[in-house]
């Protein structure tokens, strides 16, 4: 873990410290950048959600940049179900849903400069910020009724201990049966990465940006009562990024 958390702090002081190692002799200036995403993350399953930034130029080679990102985190333990009267799935033993917003500020600094019309630009770029962590029931339909007799579901947050029988379980209510309910928790967060560009022509921006991010609460979240429940949260990331600069 002291290995990981130095990775990251190494990743996101570098944006503020190294030096651009290539700079095209022909350069457009450019004030302001805005662009916009997916993210996928370790943490997060196939995708984890998605992020807007809005950079400016702080000299040819540095940005400063403010960025908001929504993802959803889900427990290692998740396993999904499906009943076998309504085919329905759910989440065994998951008692909250864990939602994200994470606003940061951080800095980018060009390492390689691509060419007016070809070639890659690698950026380093660290950021960091609060993080408000929404714990919202996560909701199931449960069927109280006795065997040969009519449905008696009722629609309630999954208990582990009450909600036993994971046959009388006909899926999951969906996420906004819960979302008026949600308990917000307040952390912090730091990040650090390299980004690609791939943008053909320099009004435009497109690529990914691959890093590490450490994330920590004063607290435990639980998602899954019965599994282990942590206030610290490290993943690796992939952002795949669109937008323009002018």
């Amino acid at each position: 873990m002291v290995r990981y958390i130095a990775f990251v702090l190494t990743l996101a002081f570098a944006a503020f410290a190294l030096p651009a190692l290539a700079q095209s002799e022909e350069e457009e200036a450019f004030e302001k950048e805005l662009s916009y995403g997916i993210n996928l993350n370790s943490n997060g399953g196939l995708i984890g959600g998605a992020f807007i930034r809005s950079a400016f130029t702080m000299n040819p080679n540095m940005l400063q940049f403010g960025a908001v990102e929504i993802v959803e985190v889900k427990h290692p333990r998740e396993q999904r179900f499906f009943s076998g009267e309504t085919g329905d799935s759910f989440i065994r033993g998951k008692q909250n849903y864990l939602f994200v917003v994470r606003p940061h500020y951080g800095r980018e600094l060009v390492l390689f400069r691509k060419a007016a019309e070809s070639g890659v630009q690698v950026n380093a770029i660290g950021a960091a910020g609060p993080s408000l962590g929404f714990l919202v029931p996560y909701y199931i339909r449960y069927n109280y009724g006795q065997a040969g007799t009519d449905t008696d579901t009722r629609t309630e947050q999954y208990e582990p201990k009450t909600h036993t029988t994971i046959e009388r379980i006909q899926g999951n209510a969906g996420v906004f049966t819960g979302l008026g309910e949600a308990k917000v928790n307040v952390g912090a967060h730091i990040k650090g990465g390299l980004s690609f560009e791939y943008g053909r022509y320099n009004e435009s921006i497109a690529g990914i940006e691959v890093g590490a991010m450490l994330e920590i609460y004063p607290k435990k979240l639980v998602i899954i009562p019965e599994a282990k429940n942590v206030n610290r949260f490290t993943s690796v990331y992939l952002n795949i990024f669109y937008g323009s600069r002018n």
